[in-house]
This record gives structure tokens, sequence and C-alpha cells, in this order.
């Protein structure tokens, strides 16, 4: 079984669940008391979200390439970043390691080929949602993708930070994402991902009628998988 390396913390609760999915994965394919190796770093999100919030990428990716670099000689076969938002930074903290960095879009986008989705809507963080380091992983695997428009990309960003990081899910921010979903659907949005970790706590595939796609359950189910490949 391979080691998996996990940069979490950003939000720890995400963290959390990405801790259970490989555990439950790993349970599920080898069953008895099987259970993932796992090694996590979990940075200060109070200090990683500062350097988002100023601009200071080179500074996060810093820490990042660090946590990875300690990661690595730790023992870690391949390492994941556990939030997509800082997958901005995913080129920077690659070169400084030497195992491999898997991808939450690209993992994301495989998922999306499998279901035959052309045209996608994307949720996650203003900085997810408006700039090309992710949506440009899902063009090339040849996905069209659709973001909110207007003050809607500020109601799913704050709704993000300012409840979801700090463990508040609210039914009433339910209902604006829901809305916010429908509006993805009539542009011709075929399914939606859940591109922020924390949105998974919020919505559910019971929620809407589009396909769900959460990068957290996609990112921690390829990890479980690559730890017990032969």
């Amino acid at each position: 079984m391979k080691t998996i390396g996990l940069i979490g913390g950003m939000s720890w609760e995400s963290t959390v669940t990405y801790y259970q999915i490989v555990n439950e994965v790993v349970k599920e394919k080898l069953g008895g008391l099987h259970s993932a190796k796992v090694l996590l770093y979990s940075v200060n999100f109070a200090e990683i979200e500062a350097y988002q919030a100023n601009g200071q990428w080179d500074e996060s990716a810093e820490v990042l390439a660090q946590a990875a670099e300690n990661l690595e000689k730790a023992g870690a076969d391949f390492i994941l970043i556990c939030t997509n938002t800082m997958h901005k930074v995913a080129p920077q903290v690659q070169s400084r390691i030497h195992v491999p960095l898997v991808h939450i879009a690209e993992a994301t986008a495989a998922a999306l080929k499998e279901h035959n989705i052309s045209r996608v809507g994307l949720l996650g963080t203003k900085y997810t949602m408006t700039q090309e380091f992710y949506k440009n992983k899902l063009i090339e695997a040849g996905i069209d993708v659709v973001i909110p428009e207007g003050d809607d990309i500020n109601v799913v960003n704050d709704i993000i930070y300012n409840e979801l990081c700090l463990g508040n899910v609210l039914p009433e921010s339910k209902e604006k994402y829901l809305h916010i979903i429908d509006n993805l659907k009539q542009r011709g949005a075929q399914g939606i991902i859940l591109g922020c970790t924390e949105i998974g706590l919020l919505i559910q595939q019971k929620d809407t009628d589009l396909p769900v796609f959460d990068t957290t359950q996609i990112h921690a189910t390829k990890a479980a998988l690559m730890s017990i490949e032969d």
C-alpha cells in the first residue's frame, strides 16, 4: 500500500472529509481492518487566506511547497493539495518535489468525461471561478465551463469564507446556491462542479436534479485507489 500525503487545513473541516473518504474507500476495497496509510500536513488557513486576499500567491506557494517537501521526506508516495483554490500554485509545488502531485481539476475532468458531460457549471471561490488556472484544465479536456454571473460570484464566495470554512451550514445559503445552480442549468450546464472542498457540506446530489461532482469526493477517492494499485 502506498502512503498518501495530504496538505490540509484549507479548511480543516474539509480535510476531515478527505481523511474519512480515503479510509472508507480503502476499507470498501480491501475489507477487514484495512485503512489508508496517510501523512497529513495541516497548514494555518488564516495565513493562507491572507496571502490569497493580498494576491501574494508566491508566498502561499512557498508555504505549500515546504509542506509538500516535508511530506515527501516523511515517505509520501504522492501528494494532494486538499483544496481547489490553491491549485493555482500547483506547478510551483510540483517543481519542488519528486513524487506526483495529484491535481484536483484533472481528476474532476476525468470524472466529467466518464459521465459524458461536455458543458459544466463551476462553483467555487472567486479565484477558482474567475481565474484560468482551474478552468483551463477542464477546457483542455474538451469541457465548456460556465460560472455564475454578476453578484452571484460574490454570493458563492462569501458563503464559502464567511460560513462554510467556519463550519456554519445555513438553510438560507443552500437556497441561494440552489437558485444559482438553476441559473447555470438554464445556461446549458449538464452538471455542477462543487469546486470548493467546503461546498459539499452545503450541497448534495439529493438537492438538485443536475449531476453533482463533489471535488472532495472525487479527489480523495482517486487518492485511495492510487494507494492500493498494484
